[in-house]
C-alpha cells in the first residue's frame, strides 16, 4: 500500500479502489484498513473508496503530540489535502464516526456528506464502563485477554459460531501488533472517553447519515439517536435482528453498504 507524509507530522498508509464519486472510511479504536473486511470492495463497486491506517497502526507511524478525536480529524484533513482530494463523502466506524463529526464542524467544505455509523456525541454512565473495560487490557499490553473483551462488540449469534476462532484468526492482523500499537490504542480509547460535541453537532451541515445496530452495546441506538437529533436533516437508519452488532460491518456487510450506497445516491454528485 502506498504512504504519503501530511502536513500534521505523520505518514499514512493508505488504499484506493474503485470509481466514482471519492468516499472516505475512516476506521474505529484499535483496527487498520484490514477491520473493513468486506466494506471496502463492496463499497468499491459503486465509489472511489479511499481507507487508510490512523496514525501509530497498521502501516501509518505515530509522529509526535498527544492522540485527540480533533487531531485524528486534522490528520484525516491532511490527507485529503495530501491526496488532491477537495470533498469527499464520509464513513466513519465508531471512533471513526467521532472523526467524522470534528472534521465535518472544522473543514465543512471537505465533507459532501458525513456517514456515521456507530456513534455517540457524549459519553454516558454505561458507555464509559463498557469503553474503560474494553481499553484496560490494552494498558497491560494484554492482547489475549483484548480479544476476548472485544466480544463486547459482536452479537450474540456470532459468538456462538463454531466458526468465530477461524473469524478471530484471520482478522489479528487488523489488529495491534506490537507495544507502539498497544499504546496508541490506550490513546484512542481515551480519546473516545472524552470526545464530546453532541452541543455543537447542530453546526454540522452536511447531509448525515446515522447508522447504528440494534445489538450495539459499545455504541447503543439510543446514543445514535441522540446524533441524529442533534444533527439538521440528519437521516437515522436502525439495523435491527441478529448480527446487529457494532460489529455490524463484519457481520452483516450488505445491509451497511446497501444503506450508504442508497444514502450516497440520493445526493448531489461531487
Amino acid at each position: 500500500m502506498p504512504t504519503t507524509a501530511v502536513r500534521t507530522g505523520c505518514t499514512l498508509n493508505y488504499e484506493i479502489s474503485g470509481s466514482g464519486d471519492p468516499l472516505l472510511l475512516i476506521m474505529g479504536t484499535s483496527g487498520n484498513i484490514d477491520l473493513w473486511g468486506e466494506l471496502v470492495p463492496r463499497l468499491s463497486e459503486r465509489h472511489r473508496v479511499v481507507a487508510f491506517d490512523n496514525r501509530g497502526l497498521g502501516g501509518s507511524d505515530r509522529g509526535e503530540g498527544p492522540i485527540s478525536v480533533a487531531s485524528m480529524a486534522e490528520d484525516t484533513a491532511a490527507l485529503l489535502e495530501a491526496l488532491d482530494l477537495p470533498r469527499v463523502h464520509t464513513l466513519g466506524w465508531s471512533l471513526g464516526s467521532a472523526v467524522v463529526q470534528e472534521l465535518a464542524l472544522a473543514h465543512p467544505d471537505r465533507v459532501a456528506s458525513a456517514g456515521l455509523f456507530a456513534t455517540w456525541g457524549r459519553v454516558d454512565g454505561f458507555q464509559r464502563s463498557v469503553l474503560s473495560a474494553l481499553r484496560y487490557p490494552y494498558v497491560h499490553r494484554d492482547l489475549e485477554t483484548a480479544l476476548a473483551v472485544a466480544g463486547l462488540a459482536f452479537s450474540p449469534q456470532i459468538l456462538d459460531d463454531p466458526n468465530l476462532p477461524a473469524m478471530v484468526e484471520q482478522l489479528l492482523p487488523a489488529f495491534p501488533q506490537n507495544d507502539a500499537q498497544m499504546q496508541v490504542t490506550v490513546e484512542q480509547w481515551d480519546a473516545d472517553l472524552l470526545h464530546d460535541t453532541l452541543d455543537r453537532l447542530g453546526g454540522i451541515t452536511a447531509p448525515a447519515l446515522v447508522l447504528v445496530g440494534e445489538q450495539d452495546l459499545l455504541t447503543p441506538p439510543s446514543q445514535a439517536k441522540a446524533v441524529a437529533d442533534a444533527i439538521p436533516g440528519a437521516k437515522y437508519e436502525l439495523v435491527t435482528g441478529p448480527g446487529s452488532s457494532h460489529c455490524m460491518h463484519l457481520e452483516r456487510p450488505a445491509d451497511v453498504v446497501e444503506r450508504v450506497d442508497t444514502f450516497i445516491a440520493g445526493l448531489p454528485a461531487i
